[in-house]
C-alpha cells in the first residue's frame, strides 16, 4: 500500500496532454524534455510515481514527485530543466544585455585601438565605459556571449550565429537565417 500523495498532479488542460504528447513522442527535442513530459503523462494516467519513473526510463520516484509538484505550480515551464549545480550565476540579465550591446558595436580602432574584438578587448572596453562593468572578467564575457548564440570565427573575431556577410554583385550583405534561434535551442 503506497503513502497518500502530498501534492497530486492537477486536471491537465486539453492543450497541455497534446503539448506533453507530442514532445514525449519527439526525436529533436531533448532527452530530458522527453523524459519529464512521459513522467507527467503516466502521472495524470493514474501511474504511481515510481511507475511513472520506470515508464520514463528513470529511477526516482522522487524525483518524479518534485517534477509533479513544479507542475502543479509553473505549467509546461516544468519541461525545462533548472540550473543543475555548480556555482551560481553571477551575472544578472542587465549585465548580460550591457556586454551584448559591447560586442554588437563595431570597436572604434582610436578609443577601442583594435579593429575587431578580442576578450581583453572587450574587457577592457567594458571596464572603461561610464555604464560599463568595472569587475568583470573574460570568462563571463565569453560565457554570456557563447549563451547568446556568438562564436569565434577563423577570422579572429566574434561573429553572431545566424548571421554571414556575403559578397554579392551589389556590395557586401548581411544575410540573416531565420531558423537559427530554434536551431541554437
Amino acid at each position: 500500500m503506497t503513502r497518500r500523495k502530498k501534492d497530486p498532479l492537477r486536471i491537465l488542460t486539453e492543450e497541455e496532454r497534446d503539448w506533453l504528447e507530442r514532445i514525449s513522442r519527439s526525436h529533436s527535442e531533448p532527452a530530458g524534455h522527453v523524459a519529464r513530459a512521459k513522467e507527467i503523462l503516466a502521472v495524470a494516467d493514474g501511474h504511481s510515481y515510481t511507475q511513472a519513473a520506470q515508464i520514463a526510463g528513470r529511477k526516482s520516484g522522487d524525483a518524479v514527485s518534485h517534477l509533479v509538484e513544479q507542475f502543479n505550480q509553473e505549467g509546461m515551464a516544468a519541461i525545462q530543466p533548472r540550473h543543475g549545480g555548480g556555482p551560481k550565476r553571477k551575472y544578472n540579465a542587465v549585465e548580460r544585455e550591457r556586454v551584448l550591446k559591447e560586442a554588437r558595436r563595431l570597436p572604434d580602432p582610436e578609443k577601442d585601438g583594435t579593429n575587431t574584438w578580442s576578450l581583453t578587448t572587450l574587457q577592457k572596453a567594458l571596464r572603461k565605459a561610464e555604464d560599463g562593468l568595472p569587475e568583470i572578467s573574460t570568462e563571463r564575457i565569453w560565457m554570456i556571449l557563447q549563451e547568446a548564440g556568438f562564436r569565434w570565427q577563423k577570422s579572429r573575431s566574434w561573429c553572431e550565429t545566424g548571421q554571414v556577410v556575403r559578397k554579392r554583385k551589389r556590395g557586401v550583405v548581411t544575410v540573416i537565417d531565420p531558423d537559427a534561434t530554434p536551431k541554437k535551442s
